[in-house]
């Protein structure tokens, strides 16, 4: 037997495996990766693809960073979890990176995001209880239309998307979804009661909604109205912040500071699940011992990798390249005009491309950029997402254009 017919009856084989055996609640191309390097990847085939989603952003820093894989071999030779039930000699100097870097007076570790941003949930509607007065099992925290926060029980009770959605209720009460970007629905809303609004919740911008950027007034706007009523404006940054829009939050772009932030994915530059929240005292206070934590959140392993992957994004300036090469390729693929393109949104290292309704949908494009040699993700059916590791090239831009100009021509 050939390499190419044995490595084909291998792929064969765990494709056929993992529809056997894994529940289907994902829809993968049909490419089984396993080397990554860098902005790159590599089949079983050998063949190799410039990554264009980035698990996410989780891996903003590339593949298999040496320093933070460094790291992490360090430290799981040493020590990988206590929990907190004792401490550590990694946690705390951790938490003091992270609120230096980003401005928040206290930190609590969890792992994925989604448990960061049921954190913020719970943080909001306790300080609502305890700060402002809200009479219990009252608070209401507003969010916004093609949000995507995680796919939990309680953050799937406030998602439009049917699929996430259905079939899981019955849905957890305390939310207002309201249109995203339209700030006049926001006031109106406290208008109706904002005595037992504690919060907003938002995503800077939505990525998994198909890098949807709301006007330069919205965030100010929210801002403001959480101001004027006594209300936590949280953050979600666990896409758009660390690097990925321009700037290590998102919001800052627009001078906003919410009082809550979530942040995840690229904290640990893909080697290892780390999330966080970050919140001043007069919020996190509300924590205290017992109320709230994770077996293995902030554990030893997962303090080296993240502080790891913060000197990182920090040492080589990945905001700075994300807002200086994100320019550079949303003109390059402005610049090839076509026609199945109705618009391209770009911020930073972050463009969504979205299709004509006629175009024949997004998947059908990634199908094409797989066999060009590029992996892209397709979401909500006509837009296609290019988010590559933040260590990308301008060289390595130059020859993903010329496959997408072939592919969209």
């Amino acid at each position: 037997m050939t390499e190419h017919a044995n490595n084909t009856s291998i792929q064969e084989t765990l494709t056929r495996l993992e529809e056997r055996y894994s529940a289907h609640n994902y829809h993968p191309l049909d490419v089984i990766i396993t080397r990554g390097e860098g902005v790159w990847l590599w089949d079983i085939h050998g063949n190799k693809y410039l990554d264009f989603l980035a698990a996410y952003s989780a891996v903003n820093q590339g593949h298999g960073h040496p320093k933070i894989v460094e790291a992490l071999r360090e430290q799981a030779g040493k020590l990988c979890l206590t929990s907190r039930a004792f401490r550590n000699d990694l946690f705390a100097p951790l938490c003091e990176k992270l609120s230096k870097l980003l401005g928040y007076e206290k930190v609590l570790m969890m792992n994925s995001g989604a448990e960061a941003v049921e954190t913020a949930i719970k943080a909001a509607r306790k300080w609502g209880y305890q700060c402002k007065g809200v009479t219990q099992g009252s608070a209401e925290i507003l969010v916004f239309d093609g949000n995507f926060h995680g796919r939990t029980s309680t953050i799937v009770s406030f998602s439009t998307d049917r699929v996430a959605r259905d079939g899981y209720g019955p849905f957890a009460s305390g939310f207002k979804i309201l249109p995203y970007g339209e700030l006049e629905a926001v006031n109106s809303a406290f208008a109706a009661n904002a005595a037992n609004i504690v919060a907003i919740l938002v995503e800077p911008v939505q990525g998994e909604g198909g890098v949807i950027i709301p006007s330069k007034d919205f965030l100010p706007g929210l801002r403001k109205l959480c101001d004027q009523h006594e209300a936590l404006l949280i953050c979600d940054e666990i896409q758009s912040g660390l690097g990925r829009a321009g700037s290590l939050l998102a919001q800052s772009q627009v001078g906003v500071r919410a009082d809550c932030v979530t942040i995840g994915k690229a904290l640990s530059g893909g080697l290892y699940p780390v999330s966080a929240f970050l919140a001043d005292d007069r919020v996190m206070s509300v924590f205290s011992p017992g109320t709230h934590g994770s077996t293995f959140g902030g554990s030893p392993l997962a303090c080296a990798v993240a502080n790891a992957a913060l000197d990182v994004i920090v040492d080589e300036d990945l905001p700075g390249r994300a807002e200086r090469l994100g320019r550079y390729f949303a003109e390059g693929i402005h610049a090839i005009g076509s026609p199945h393109v109705k618009e391209i949104r770009a911020l930073g290292l972050w463009i969504g491309v979205e299709l004509q309704p006629g175009a024949g949908g997004a998947r059908r494009f990634c199908e094409s950029f797989l066999k060009e040699g590029m992996l892209c993700k397709e979401t909500h059916e006509h837009t296609i997402r290019f988010a590559p590791p933040l260590v990308i090239t301008q060289d390595e831009l130059d020859w993903a254009l010329v496959r997408i100009k072939k592919v969209l021509g």
